[in-house]
């Protein structure tokens, strides 16, 4: 750890008393996200709004081409790594549920991912950070990015050249099912890897009261949902686990009509791309002989989303004694597991050693963190005082210089 930006305690506090210096701006920032949500690859509002909160600091900044994107470097004043810090940016096609003062504006659009406080705390951690510009060597890119909500915006960026040069990278997720005060993470698969499943099933129609004069895709439909559970039960391996989950099914248009098709749709997710490739397998394996076995036919689409969000063992442990010195010993937390969300940091860090994590934002008013409304929610809502501790932790990483790294 670099002693200059340790404090009197042996903590990085002078970093949370910085952080707490630009808070009520990035709280307001957050809330004008928050009530005018945007979705994905384009993003403009946001991107203004990101460029006017940036102007004035000494940075280097760009837009994105392809993509209403923003890179800003910060150049230090010697040699040194460069790290990069990303938010993003998107909201959810979604309808927010809360009594939020500045609640969605924007009928099926929502921050219920609280990109809106990652895109915040960045610019927070910006301003931190120039005002640190002497404590830094080499540089820091601040990348802001739309499109991450299904659209790979993360992708489009590294083909715009947004890992050019970076040794590092670094990423805060918000997280409502975690106590203020504390962050998680975990060495290896972070998050899943995701792949949807789209099936048509196709029979023959007829008269509801002549099914033998049909063939109804109904039943075979039913029948291959739940084999699908055998499926992963059987075929996948306990300690490199699947999860599949089909969401969506659609048949049929009254009472007295077998219809012809039926349609069905869902997700799978893994940890590991080898376990991805046999869950394709024994995926389409299991759709076809079902329907075969009831005199159907199957078109079946299984298309990969997000590879597995894999933490590099080295900067997991940077980030785990960074977390330590920010928020104390009891601010870091080593998830047991990965968690089956996707993410397209994962993109990100294929390319270069990095770490993602958890920040806490538990709602004061919610007694168990478990039992606040998640991410993705309708009716979540986040703690802002937690933003603190997202903006110090941002700069904190991009100002240690790792004993774990350097071997020191």
């Amino acid at each position: 750890m670099n002693p200059a930006t340790l404090g009197n305690d042996g903590t990085m506090n002078d970093l949370l008393e910085s952080a707490g210096t630009v808070l009520d701006d990035v709280v307001a920032l957050r809330r004008h996200l928050h009530a005018e949500p945007e979705l994905g690859l384009d993003n403009p509002r946001t991107q203004a709004l990101v460029l006017d909160a940036l102007d004035g600091l000494p940075l280097e900044v760009r837009t994105g081409t392809g993509l209403t994107s923003v890179v800003a470097d910060l150049v230090g004043d010697t040699d040194g790594p460069t790290v990069l810090l990303r938010a993003d940016t998107d909201a959810l096609p979604m309808t927010e549920d809360t009594d939020l003062e500045f609640r969605s504006t924007i009928d099926g659009r929502a921050h219920a991912c609280g990109h809106d406080a990652h895109t915040a705390m960045l610019v927070g951690a910006a301003r931190v950070l120039a005002a640190r510009r002497h404590e830094l060597s080499g540089r820091v890119r601040f990348m802001f990015q739309p499109g991450e909500e299904g659209f790979a915006g993360a992708r489009l960026m590294i083909d715009e050249g947004v890992l050019d040069g970076v040794d590092r990278a670094f990423a805060l997720h918000v997280s409502p099912n975690q106590r203020v005060g504390t962050a998680s993470c975990r060495p290896g698969p972070l998050l899943a890897g995701d792949t949807s499943i789209t099936v048509t099933v196709r029979g023959h129609g007829g008269h509801a009261s002549a099914p033998h004069q049909a063939t109804d895709p109904i039943p075979a439909t039913a029948a291959i949902i739940t084999a699908l559970q055998t499926t992963v039960t059987r075929e996948v391996d306990v300690f490199d686990p699947a999860v599949l989950t089909i969401a969506h099914v659609v048949a049929g248009t009254t009472t007295n009509v077998i219809p012809e098709t039926a349609f069905f749709e869902g997700t799978i997710r893994c940890i590991s791309e080898r376990t991805r490739a046999h869950i394709r397998e024994a995926v389409t394996r299991t759709i076809r002989g079902v329907a075969e076995a009831h005199g159907c036919t199957a078109d079946i689409q299984l298309v990969d989303g997000y590879p597995v969000t894999l933490n590099d063992d080295g900067e997991a442990a940077r980030f785990a004694e960074v977390c330590r010195a920010t928020l104390g010993e009891d601010g870091h937390r080593l998830m047991p597991a990965p968690a089956m969300g996707g993410e397209d940091f994962s993109y990100v860090l294929q390319k270069v050693p990095g770490v993602m994590a958890f920040l806490g934002v538990c709602p004061a008013t919610e007694p168990n963190p478990r039992s606040a409304p998640s991410l993705h929610s309708n009716r979540m809502k986040l703690n802002e005082d937690g933003l603190v501790h997202g903006i110090a932790l941002h700069a904190a990483m991009a100002l240690d210089r790792g004993r774990i790294a350097d071997g020191s």
